[in-house]
């Protein structure tokens, strides 16, 4: 158990550089987020460069998954409790410190060990979003969040784009340099820009939550990534999701007699945010399946019929306009909530999503329809991540921000986890006899995952905004720590509830 208890005051001034505080966490944002999708498109390339198998291979994707999903509320809780930016400039150095142990790795398994060190960053989204609403007035915090939400949908998709001409120029180890620049760069800004805030929060934090969860997320992961080749009815994996729910049990359990939980269950029983968080678990689902295999698609040989023999940069140009999209109406769903709050935007969002995926499950005959089909996802994605967002935010004290959004982003992570195995079993459950995917593999895949986004949609529904949620203020201060704001803090905070 580590104590820990709030110095007098809870906040300080926010920075005089707010728009600086700003690039700093989007900086740090774009780097881990590009990290997400990377090195997709090149494992053939790992593999055959590390001499390894197709499994161990993709472990170096599951370990990450792991790793962020376990590190995303514990680095969001240490936050609230031992100061933000402190917290922060830890993960970035440890994603540092993760790239540079995987651009020199000489295995597969030290590979998938630098993977490992890289997911402890999975705090810098919710750090990322807690630091925006402690460094900007209340009236920014929207469009702030549209901003940094934006980089992040960006970042999880620009991996799959530039890949290819990165590779060939440099490499596949030369591919971590690009998120290790950006890292340095949001390290030094973080160091200058963003304040030292004292703890919201006094508590403990044991590590007995953390260990289970991590514990049931790889009896989860193992089973559904191994479900196509262990047979999903065998012992094995039925053992292993029995064991993934027992101690997801053990974990809730935990945490609702915990006076200082790592996750406060109550806070997630609010149905702004279990709502959102339902959302942000499909969502998820349905956008990682296609980030992983609609490259593959439009890589697979001419000569099954349907594919179009692209290279790796060729799939990733196709990616091109989702990407694009992406970024275009996540800059602009900050300023959108004046005429469309965020639960519109999220409902909007994810139908178009889901209009989308549909569309590529029947038109891909010719390359353009899939860019197409993928730009209008983008529009979908680039509103839908910065709804979400909003929405938790809103629902939460300042001081419930790091670990709610960890919480929201952590949904998202395993829904993609999953999302990718299920699609994964469903392409390559049917091969020819060269082991290349039918392609009513991929029309079932583009299916199931269109309609986890309808499903997605219907979640989105039953979102009910909250009025936003202010923790008590010292006398003469706002939330947000700048005693000369107080009225405008006043005025402008239920700007949130949108």
């Amino acid at each position: 158990m580590f104590p820990v208890t709030p110095r007098s005051g809870s906040t300080t001034r926010p920075t005089a550089r707010p728009s600086l505080g700003l690039a700093a966490v989007a900086l740090a944002v774009a780097a881990y987020s590009t990290l997400q999708s990377l090195l997709v498109p090149v494992l053939p390339l790992i593999q055959a460069d590390l001499r390894t198998t197709p499994e161990a291979t993709t472990w170096t994707l599951t370990a990450w998954l792991v790793t962020a999903a376990v590190a995303t509320p514990v680095m969001g809780r240490l936050g609230d409790l031992h100061g933000k930016r402190r917290v922060l400039l830890v993960s970035l150095a440890a994603v540092a410190l993760g790239c540079l142990l995987a651009a020199v790795a000489p295995s597969v398994g030290v590979l998938i060990a630098a993977r490992v060190v890289q997911g402890l960053g999975g705090g810098i989204f919710p750090l990322a979003y807690a630091v925006v609403r402690d460094v900007l007035p209340p009236r920014r915090v929207p469009t702030a969040i549209g901003a940094v939400s934006a980089v992040l949908a960006v970042g999880s998709g620009i991996g799959t784009v530039l890949a290819g001409p990165l590779s060939a120029a440099v490499g596949w180890r030369g591919l971590f340099l690009v998120p290790l620049v950006l890292l340095l760069a949001g390290a030094a800004l973080t160091w200058v820009a963003v304040p030292a805030t004292a703890p919201r929060t006094a508590g403990r934090l044991s590590p007995v939550p953390g260990l289970l969860l991590a514990g049931a997320l790889v009896a989860l992961l193992l089973p559904v990534s191994s479900g196509s080749r262990w047979g999903w009815t065998s012992s094995g994996v039925l053992g292993l999701l029995a064991l993934s729910a027992l101690l997801l049990i053990a974990w809730a359990r935990t945490e609702l007699r915990s006076a200082t939980p790592l996750v406060d269950m109550r806070m997630m029983r609010r149905r702004p945010v279990w709502t959102a968080n339902l959302a942000a678990l499909l969502m998820g689902t349905a956008m990682f399946g296609v980030f992983a295999f609609l490259p593959r698609f439009v890589q697979t040989p001419t000569s099954t019929g349907y594919g179009f023999g692209a290279t790796i940069a060729g799939s990733g140009a196709v990616m091109l306009p989702m990407v694009g999209a992406m970024a275009v109406t996540g800059f602009l769903s900050g300023p959108l909530t004046r005429v469309l709050p965020s639960r519109g935007q999220l409902v909007a969002g994810t139908a178009l999503i889901a209009v989308a995926i549909l569309a590529m499950a029947g038109l891909h005959a010719h390359a353009w329809e899939l860019a197409v089909a993928g730009g209008v996802m983008g529009l979908g994605l680039g509103v839908a991540y910065a709804a979400l967002t909003g929405l938790v935010v809103a629902a939460v004290t300042p001081g419930e921000t790091g670990v709610a959004t960890g919480m929201n982003t952590n949904l998202r992570t395993i829904g993609g986890a999953v999302g990718s195995a299920v699609t994964g079993a469903l392409v390559f459950g049917h091969v020819d006899s060269r082991g290349l995917p039918l392609e009513g593999g991929y029309t079932a895949a583009f299916l199931v995952l269109g309609l986890v986004a309808v499903a997605a949609t219907l979640a989105g529904l039953a979102v009910r905004p909250a009025t936003a949620v202010a923790a008590p203020a010292e006398p003469g201060t706002t939330p947000y720590g700048d005693p000369e704001a107080d009225a405008d803090a006043r005025r402008d905070e239920p700007v949130l509830a949108a």
